[in-house]
């Protein structure tokens, strides 16, 4: 009795054994690289803010940092990810009844240019924009332009990611 248990156990811990699902809770799965490259992102839309342009680069590589293993490098990264801020736009969403804007929205727009050297085909050139609403009778300044640029950043980032890494 004890030779047929362990006829019937051993196949089915074998046939488990295969079973096996490759998952994290970033759902990035098994990344074939080990190191990553995140190139300044220069600020080359028509209206200049000072600085948003070191922020979006530093989000970018915290967000990779955070989310993996890879380990960020300054030259000849398996990962590279490179590009520039082409739009920084402030426009008016909603008026009141004496034509006035009630609310103004930022758009921000980062172009990506993506290449993975391990895997070419995951390669792409690709535009990933957000934007956030306030105030009309509010500047664009202080606290407000960090929570506004804070919930770009990180919706823009978290796309990137989840384009180049995550396949969601």
């Amino acid at each position: 009795m004890r030779k047929f248990k362990l006829l019937f156990i051993l196949p089915l811990f074998l046939l488990l054994d295969g079973c096996k699902v490759n998952y994290n809770f970033t759902g990035t799965g098994k990344i074939d690289a080990d190191t990553f490259q995140v190139n300044y992102f220069q600020n080359t839309s028509e209206l200049i803010e000072p600085g948003i342009d070191r922020t979006f680069t530093l989000a970018l590589q915290d967000i990779i940092q955070n989310q993996t293993n890879l380990t960020l490098t300054n030259s000849g990264g398996d990962l590279l990810y490179e590009g520039e801020i082409v739009d920084y736009r402030i426009s008016p969403m909603t008026a009141t009844a004496d034509q006035r804007a009630a609310q103004n929205r930022l758009t921000i727009t980062v172009m990506v240019r993506f290449s993975n050297k391990r895997k070419e085909t995951d390669n792409f050139e690709k535009r990933f924009s957000f934007f956030y609403d306030f105030p009309a009778e509010t500047q664009l300044t202080g606290a407000t332009l960090n929570t506004a640029l804070d919930e770009i950043f990180t919706r823009i980032t978290q796309d990137i990611f989840n384009e180049s890494l995550a396949k969601w």
